[in-house]
C-alpha cells in the first residue's frame, strides 16, 4: 500500500499521508511521495485545487520519523523539493488530528487550513534539544502574533484547534465528520473561480509579502494585465452580462 495516496474527484485532487500506524510520520518515502503528488498536481491542467490529509482520525502528520532523524549533517536533497506554497494552484490542508514539528510546517506549506476540532498544532522539536527545519521559525511568525509564535517555538507545548483558530493560525474548526466534507466543499467553491485570476490572487499574495507596498503593487498590476487578456476573465464578463454560470477553461 502506498505511504501517499492520491485521489482524484473532478478538478479536485486529495493526496493523503497514509501511515495512520505511525501517526503519519514524515519518512524519505512520504516525501517522495508527497514530491510526485505536487508535481503531478502542477503540471496536470484539468486538477484545479489540492487538498492534503492524514489517513485515520488521530493525525495529519506527527512531524519527521525518528527513526531516520539522527544527529550530523541532513543528507543531501536530490532533484526538485516541491512545496504547495511554490505551486499557484490552490492548497487545502485538512488538519485531522495531531500536525506536529514537520506535519505544523507541511500544513503551513497550504494556503488554507482546516481543522478537526480534536487537532493539536505544534512544534515541539525544542524537546529533543533541536529546532525547526522546514519552515517552521520562518512561516509561523509570519502567519500568527511573534508572541504566539515564540510560545510555540520556545515551549514546545501544542496547542488545540480551538486556540489555532483564535490565534489565526487555522481558518475554522468543525467535527471530525465534517472535516473532509467541509474541504471539499470549500475547494469547490474555489473551482467555481476563475482557475487563472485564483492563481494569479495566490502568487501576487505569495510571491508581495516581503516586497516593500509599492513593489507589491507593481507585482499585482503586472500579474492583473495577464489575467486581463485571458480567456477566463472574457467568460467571466461575458457570463456576468449574460445572467449565466461561466464555464471557465483555465486559459
Amino acid at each position: 500500500m502506498a505511504v501517499v495516496e492520491v485521489q482524484k474527484e473532478g478538478k479536485i485532487i486529495i493526496v493523503t499521508i497514509n501511515r495512520p500506524e505511525a501517526r503519519n510520520a514524515l519518512n524519505s518515502e512520504v516525501r517522495q511521495g508527497l514530491n510526485q503528488a505536487y508535481a503531478d498536481f502542477r503540471d496536470d491542467p484539468n486538477l484545479w485545487v489540492a487538498i492534503l490529509t492524514g489517513a485515520g482520525d488521530k493525525a495529519f502528520s506527527a512531524g519527521a520519523d525518528i527513526k531516520e532523524f539522527r544527529p550530523g549533517p541532513s543528507a543531501a536533497t536530490v532533484g526538485e523539493v516541491l512545496h504547495p506554497d511554490h505551486i499557484w494552484k490552490p492548497f487545502i490542508a485538512a488538519i485531522n488530528g495531531y500536525a506536529l514539528g514537520g506535519g505544523l510546517e507541511l500544513a503551513m506549506q497550504c494556503d488554507i487550513r482546516l481543522a478537526a476540532d480534536h487537532a493539536r498544532l505544534g512544534q515541539p522539536e525544542i524537546n529533543i534539544g533541536f529546532m525547526p527545519g522546514a519552515g517552521g521559525t520562518q512561516r509561523l511568525p509570519r502567519f500568527v502574533p511573534r508572541a504566539m509564535a515564540a510560545q510555540i517555538l520556545l515551549l514546545g507545548e501544542p496547542i488545540n484547534a480551538q486556540e489555532a483558530y483564535r490565534i489565526g493560525l487555522v481558518n475554522k474548526v468543525v467535527p471530525l465528520d465534517q472535516l473532509l466534507p467541509t474541504a471539499k466543499q470549500w475547494a469547490e467553491t474555489i473551482c467555481q473561480k476563475g482557475p487563472v485570476g485564483v492563481r494569479a490572487s495566490k502568487e501576487a499574495m505569495i510571491r508581495g509579502y516581503d516586497l516593500p507596498l509599492n513593489e507589491g503593487l507593481k507585482l499585482e498590476r503586472e500579474l492583473a494585465q495577464t489575467v486581463r487578456m485571458s480567456e477566463d476573465f472574457a467568460e467571466g464578463t461575458r457570463a456576468f452580462v449574460e445572467k449565466r454560470p461561466p464555464q471557465y477553461k483555465g486559459k
